[in-house]
């Protein structure tokens, strides 16, 4: 597995191509946009300058991981002698079908086309494609090049040969993988969401501010960053959209979304990404203030 395609050059597709150019990976990195891309290539160095700097790499390190990304504008052209294809575009699943027919059309036979979605059904991405055993999620966590955990989604009909080659690839990669089976919101998710959700129902139904919620849960739950702070780290639109999974997945209405989580995002406060959310992230300092709305 030496030639790694990465679809998508957002927040998590330029960590995912960090990572694997960092243990010796040659890593194709495909987006529609030359821009993203550009920018993508100046996250990598400047995350890498970082490690530099607390001495876990060295220029030369630095130097041989940018060095093996390349970027491109046409998948054809990015997943053509690609090994593993890993899909880190936008939590949208028409756009992610649309994506995995391209890559199964395109990419090697025996390649591995995996997703990093946080909660679509791999069963479903899989059904469009004419390799089910071979597709599968391998849903890294943000920041990428820090967190070590990796959900391995197994499909219905994803192989054990393909679950076991991301599992070692997981692990080569210094990350701890965990095989979860294909359900709404896998592992992280259905647990994450609605501890998230109900946060904000808490502020919504004015039992406590935002600060005195976050403050509850870090201080009180031993959490490193409060539910709120969390969300719009995330992004308001992503836990809107992984809760509307969970809600026409499960049926349950315990997963229906807080109208003050709705309302947030079709307002555009979509969190640290729009420079509002629960927090305000554009007053000119590196700290974060509770937002206008909520004061």
């Amino acid at each position: 597995m030496h030639n790694v395609t990465v679809i998508g050059a957002g927040t998590m597709g330029n960590g995912i191509a960090h990572v694997f150019a960092m243990f010796g990976h040659q890593v194709n990195l495909v987006d529609i946009s030359e821009e993203a891309l550009d920018k993508a290539i100046t996250t990598i160095g400047k995350n890498l300058d970082r490690m530099v700097k607390k001495e876990k790499i060295s220029e030369e390190d630095k130097a041989a991981t940018l060095g093996r990304v390349t970027t491109h504008t046409d998948l054809k052209t990015g997943v053509a002698t690609a090994d593993l294809v890993v899909e880190a575009a936008t939590e949208n699943v028409d756009l992610k079908l649309k994506i995995f027919k391209l890559m199964d059309e395109s990419a090697p036979e025996g390649a591995i086309l995996a997703t990093n979605t946080s909660s679509i059904s791999i069963t479903q991405i899989a059904a469009v494609t004419s390799r089910p055993e071979k597709v599968i999620g391998m849903h890294f966590m943000n920041p990428v090049p820090v967190m070590k955990l990796v959900e391995v989604i197994r499909g219905y009909a994803t192989s054990d040969e393909t679950t076991a080659t991301v599992m070692e690839m997981s692990r080569n990669l210094r990350k701890v993988p965990v095989e979860v089976n294909d359900y709404p919101g896998f592992v992280a998710n259905r647990i994450l969401m609605p501890m998230i959700n109900e946060a904000i129902i808490t502020l919504f139904e004015g039992v406590a501010g935002v600060e005195e919620i976050d403050t509850v849960m870090k201080l009180g739950m031993a959490h490193p960053m409060g539910p709120l702070q969390l969300a719009d780290f995330i992004g308001l639109d992503v836990c809107l959209s992984i809760l509307r999974v969970l809600h026409d997945g499960f049926g349950n209405p315990k997963y229906a979304p807080c109208p003050l989580l709705v309302n947030m995002v079709t307002a555009g406060k979509l969190g640290r990404k729009s420079g509002e959310g629960f927090y305000s992230y554009t007053h000119g300092t590196k700290d974060w203030i509770v937002a206008d709305t909520f004061k």
